[in-house]
C-alpha cells in the first residue's frame, strides 16, 4: 500500500493480536473413513473498489482438514447466484484433482464427493438443464459442474448458511460466529480436546 490510512493500521494491529494469540493453534490429525467433502460460499460485490466476489472453499478429508482456499473472482458476479455459482466451479476443479490425488495414494472415492452450498438457486441451477437468457453468461461453469454431477464426481448438497464453515473465508463475522466456525474448521488450541470433524 503507498497511503496507508489510520485503518489501514487498524485493521493491521487487530491481525497481529489475533495471530500473538492464536500462536500455538493447530490442525490435529485423526482417524476416520476417508472421503472427501467440500464446503463452498462467496460474498457478493463485497469489495467496495470493484465489486468483485470472494470465493472460499474448504474440504476434509474424513475429519481432517485437507484443504482451504480464498480468492477473488476473477469477473463481478451480477447476483449472489452467479457469485456462488462460480465458487461452485471452482469448487469442483480443486474436488477433481483431490479425488485423483486421492486414488494415486490408494484412497479411492467410492462415492461423489458431497458439495456443501447454501444458496438454493445455486444449487437449483447445478441440477437445471434449462438456461434462460440471465444465466447464459455462466453457462461453460454449468455444463462443467453439471457434467461432473452426471458422471458421479460430485453432488452438491445444500447446508444452512449458520452451518456453513466456508463462510469463515469469505467475510467479517461476529466473534462468537467465528469461533465456532474455526472450530467446525478443527483449528484447535493445545488445550482443546479433540473429538473428531464436525
Amino acid at each position: 500500500m503507498h497511503h496507508p490510512r489510520n485503518c489501514d493500521f487498524n485493521t493491521l494491529k487487530r491481525l497481529l493480536r489475533y495471530i500473538q494469540g492464536t500462536i500455538s493453534f493447530g490442525l490435529p490429525i485423526t482417524h476416520g473413513e476417508l472421503q472427501l467433502r467440500t464446503y463452498t460460499d462467496a460474498d457478493w460485490a463485497a469489495d467496495t473498489t470493484d465489486r468483485k466476489s470472494t470465493t472460499g472453499s474448504c474440504t476434509f478429508l474424513g475429519p481432517n482438514l485437507l484443504t482451504w482456499t480464498v480468492k477473488k473472482q476473477t469477473t463481478v458476479a451480477k447476483s449472489s447466484t452467479e457469485a456462488e455459482y462460480r465458487a461452485l466451479s471452482s469448487a469442483t476443479s480443486d474436488v477433481l484433482w483431490l479425488r485423483r490425488l486421492a486414488a494415486e495414494f490408494n484412497i479411492p472415492q467410492s462415492a461423489p464427493t458431497t458439495i456443501f452450498c447454501d444458496n438454493t438457486s445455486a444449487i437449483a441451477l447445478s441440477n437445471n438443464p434449462v438456461f434462460h437468457a440471465r444465466t447464459k453468461h455462466i453457462e461453460i461453469d454449468y455444463h462443467f459442474i453439471s457434467g461432473h454431477i452426471q458422471n458421479g464426481d460430485i453432488h452438491i448438497a445444500h447446508i444452512s448458511s449458520t452451518d456453513q464453515i466456508a463462510d469463515i473465508l469469505t467475510k467479517s463475522l461476529p466473534l462468537k460466529q467465528f469461533q465456532t466456525l474455526r472450530h467446525k474448521l478443527t483449528i484447535r488450541s493445545p488445550n482443546d480436546q479433540f473429538e473428531g470433524g464436525s
